[in-house]
């Protein structure tokens, strides 16, 4: 498996103030700043992974937190200048148990067969619904239906690096699941899950579950 690095970034107010970060894109900017990109401009285009995946933690009038998976280490800090960033190496080990609780901030979105384009998956049932088959169809792991819990939603209207106006849904989905494909999972973790990857969707935020030796 490909070496990983688990990330926090935290950034103070100041620092926030001086980055401009002020909507889903100038936290893109922000967050991809901190690593080197071999992708070439055509590349970037493609669907050949940046290898970050990122999840903003929100904050106060302290500051703010984003979490940050990847596939090489980053720098310390935001320009050389703003906020501190946290790294550690991920354990293999650490994707090879057989249960996780998680949250994920999810792109809930399907393909409209008629049409060909994306439509937005909405309210908490039908995008609870698509979780649990994209789960188990695509991203290696099966979901514990009792438990699993649809939140935070939310839509966010932002201009991206060419002008254009983004419109993109988020919810938090979370819940435990169970791995089924373990190729499949690591991929996901890796990579993040579903659409919207570039803007803060899709980090699959796992802690595991080991059973107890006397239950």
């Amino acid at each position: 498996m490909t070496d990983l690095f688990a990330s926090a970034l935290h950034l103070d107010r100041a620092a926030v103030k001086a980055l401009k970060i002020s909507d889903a894109y100038s936290l893109h900017r922000v967050v991809y700043s901190l690593f080197a990109d071999a992708r070439t401009d055509r590349e970037k285009c493609s669907h050949i992974s940046s290898g970050i995946a990122y999840a903003d933690q929100g904050g106060d009038f302290h500051g703010r937190k984003i979490l940050i998976v990847s596939d090489r280490p980053p720098a310390v800090k935001v320009d050389g200048l703003y906020g501190e960033v946290i790294s550690k190496s991920i354990p293999a080990a650490f994707l090879s148990h057989s249960r996780y609780r998680f949250q994920v901030q999810v792109n809930p979105v399907r393909k409209d067969k008629q049409t060909g384009k994306r439509v937005a998956v909405k309210g908490r049932a039908d995008i609870a619904q698509w979780f649990i088959q994209r789960a188990a169809s695509r991203w290696g792991f099966d979901v514990d239906l009792p438990g699993l819990q649809v939140e935070a939603m939310e839509v966010l209207q932002f201009k991206d690096k060419a002008g254009r106006q983004v419109t993109l849904g988020k919810a938090t989905v979370q819940g435990l699941l169970t791995v089924t494909d373990r190729q499949k999972f690591q991929h996901s973790f890796h990579h993040g899950i579903g659409k919207g990857r570039a803007f803060g969707c899709g980090l699959l935020q796992i802690v595991p579950v080991v059973d107890a030796l006397f239950s």
